[in-house]
């Protein structure tokens, strides 16, 4: 096992002065497909997906996993299929789904298709905003740099920040759940449960994403302990988590239960597989 952070960090700087940082000449054309979930994001996916596909980074392309959005969300992003896609270069897919039964399992289908379709790396990302575009090739850099399995965007290595907006009741709550997967897990990692990560290929393969039992956000939970226990190095590096741009949060009382109980099954159930 291999977990590191990126030391004495700066301050994350606000928005308006972030950039994305320059590539070393080649790296921008390793294949990366951003997988995005969406649910009820019409007005947050064209925005998102103009803001990645202006990185410099010509090997970056789109997967939009759509669960039967009743808003359109589906349509959307076909719109933006047929606008971006050329007869020698397709930049966004759609996967469309007919059953909404959790985030985990519309990352899962997307994460796989991704790696069928050829992608060297695959970054988890949300729809929402909250994961801000100008991180995508410092953490492809740093993949590409290190060699890890894994980097995860963490609001809570030196450096990283919560939204602003965010009272401190709420970031207080953040940071408690965090600490009592981490507690429970022992994994290592700063921000177990960041939604921002970005896996090499072979991870990904390695992670048998069908046998993942999480259907919620735990799922990130469970896909980063897999990891630590598999021996992958994991790199955490620093981002200011946003505030959602337009909507309502999806977590609902049956997902945080998840995310509450999940950590101690699979503490349990790694004990079981050393026992025997």
């Amino acid at each position: 096992m291999s977990v590191t952070t990126t030391p004495h960090a700066p301050q994350s700087p606000p928005a308006a002065l972030r950039r994305p940082h320059d590539l070393p000449a080649g790296w921008g054309e390793t294949a990366l497909t951003v997988v995005m979930p969406t649910y009820n994001e019409a007005e947050n996916l064209p925005r998102m997906a103009e803001a990645l596909l202006a990185l410099p980074l010509p090997g970056l392309r789109l997967l939009v996993v759509d669960d039967n959005s009743p808003d359109g969300t589906g349509e959307v992003a076909e719109e933006l299929a047929a606008r971006h896609n050329t007869a020698d270069r397709t930049r966004v897919t759609v996967l469309h789904r007919t059953v909404k039964d959790g985030l985990g399992r519309a990352y899962a289908a997307g994460m796989d298709q991704a790696v069928a379709e050829g992608a060297r790396y695959v970054l988890q990302m949300d729809a929402d905003g909250s994961h801000p575009v100008e991180y995508v090739a410092q953490m492809l850099g740093t993949a590409l740099a290190t060699g890890a399995g894994v980097v995860i965007g963490s609001r809570y290595v030196a450096g990283g920040r919560l939204a602003e907006e965010w009272g401190a009741h709420r970031k207080l709550l953040s940071r408690w759940a965090n600490g009592y997967v981490s507690a429970v897990l022992r994994t290592g990692l700063r921000d177990v449960t960041a939604g921002f990560a970005m896996w090499r290929a072979d991870t990904v393969t390695a992670m048998r994403l069908s046998q993942v039992r999480s259907s919620g956000y735990s799922f990130q939970v469970e896909l980063k302990f897999q990891a630590v226990r598999a021996g992958y190095t994991v790199v955490e590096v620093p981002i200011h988590f946003e505030e959602r741009q337009i909507g309502m949060s999806k977590m609902t009382l049956a997902v945080q239960l998840e995310s509450a109980l999940l950590p101690w099954r699979m503490r349990w159930d790694a004990a079981r597989a050393r026992r025997h």
